[in-house]
């Protein structure tokens, strides 16, 4: 293999290997079906990948940061986390005014076999609750980020008081499982390639032609918040041009949460990402695996227009005060979906109980959230992973600022 080869494999531009791919990939599909099913494979087995390291990479990397934060030392979390709830909020309220706008409808006619699924808002805070006191072996295999977060906090505050030896090779786990991830997603190439011919020699174009509205609403959505309300959020505390900050985040950051669909394994891109933004280490390197678990502005987007698209389907009629409960339903659902793709779809019926919707039409809006997912969850993850790095970023630089003043 040529030396310049190699180089490229190893060293090139990642969005570019990846959009190789995806061409690659589409191209199979088109032109030789049956050898795309057979290397389908590829792309099972990075998102396999993904799914084993992303829970254990949370806990190290929470617990690092922790047990080597330096007491007395103020961090920004508070104000990330503020950031966050009301960038959730915004993105929710967004997803409401466009379906009201452009109101979309679903074919709703296979039955769908029933799963759990939450009916009130009551029963989200519990599972949150419950989630949170989880066994952490339990935690760890079934990807609970919220139990893990607790534990890995729980640890890191624990640890505080062992020796710095300990402490450094709580340091140097968290960076040998971050090198880890790295490598898994330097063949994301590999696994995209496998995971569009596969997808598009199953089904084709012509199940995502069907919800062609749904989706233009959706993914217009997370545009209009990313390129619009995010920036108008960041502005608010740097006062100054924000679009330099948030492409910067689309571009290295979005692109390959697009593609993993997984908020949790673009941790690794994220950190790095805030490394090169000059942040506050002890503030980054606990607000990006948080963001994670709790910052889901397109999750909340994904809830709020299916649920209405159901409603209109319906032909139910929504007034201005449930709109607005739809909202903070919205949010308050988004933060607890899970870190890991398809994680919002199950909440949507919980939104869709807001409307007098059964559960089991409700869990045919889910199964058409399961059809589109391939363009709605990587663009949904895509905006969750990105807002991470912005929003610790933007709680940094107003720090700055007011420091200057």
């Amino acid at each position: 293999m040529p030396q310049a080869l190699i180089d490229w494999i190893f060293r090139g531009s990642l969005v570019a290997q990846i959009t190789a791919g995806l061409i690659a990939g589409g191209l199979l599909a088109w032109l030789w079906p049956d050898a795309a099913h057979s290397v389908s494979l590829l792309g099972t087995l990075f998102i396999s990948a993904l799914k084993a390291v992303a829970p254990v990479l949370v806990l190290l990397l929470v617990t690092a940061a922790t047990c080597n934060h330096q007491p007395g030392r103020a961090t920004l979390i508070r104000p990330v986390l503020w950031l966050y709830l009301l960038g959730t909020l915004s993105a929710a309220i967004v997803g409401v005014l466009a379906s009201m706008l452009f109101p979309s409808t679903l074919q709703l006619k296979d039955a769908v076999q029933s799963q759990a699924a939450p009916g009130r808002i009551s029963e989200v805070m519990l599972s949150l609750l419950q989630s949170a006191f989880d066994n952490p072996v339990h935690a760890l295999l079934q990807a609970n980020y919220i139990g893990i977060l607790v534990w890995a906090v729980a640890m890191g505050m624990a640890l505080r008081h062992a020796s710095p030896a300990t402490r450094g090779l709580m340091q140097d786990l968290g960076q040998g499982i971050t090198a880890v991830i790295q490598a898994v997603i330097r063949l994301a190439p590999l696994g995209i390639f496998g995971l569009v011919a596969g997808t598009f020699a199953q089904s084709g174009l012509e199940k995502l032609l069907d919800y062609a509205q749904l989706l233009a609403v959706l993914v217009g959505c997370m545009l209009a918040v990313a390129l619009i309300v995010n920036p108008l959020i960041v502005w608010t505390q740097t006062r100054r041009n924000p679009y330099p900050l948030v492409l910067t985040c689309l571009r290295e950051s979005a692109v390959t949460a697009f593609f993993t669909r997984s908020s949790a394994a673009n941790i690794p891109v994220n950190l790095a990402l805030a490394k090169r933004l000059g942040l506050d280490e002890d503030t980054y390197s606990v607000s990006i695996p948080l963001g994670a678990t709790i910052n889901m502005e397109g999750a909340a987007i994904t809830i709020s227009v299916l649920a209405l698209a159901a409603a209109h389907t319906l032909g139910i009629a929504v007034d201005l005060p449930t709109a607005f409960l739809l909202c903070v339903v919205s949010a308050v659902c988004a933060c607890g979906a899970s870190g890991v793709a398809g994680g919002s779809l199950l909440l949507i019926p919980l939104a869709c109980s807001l409307f007098g919707i059964s559960n089991d039409v409700a869990m045919q809006v889910v199964g058409v959230g399961f059809v589109i997912g391939v363009i709605q969850d990587s663009a949904e993850t895509a905006l969750n992973s990105s807002t991470d790095v912005l929003f610790t970023a933007a709680a940094c630089e107003a720090a700055k600022r007011r420091a200057q003043a």
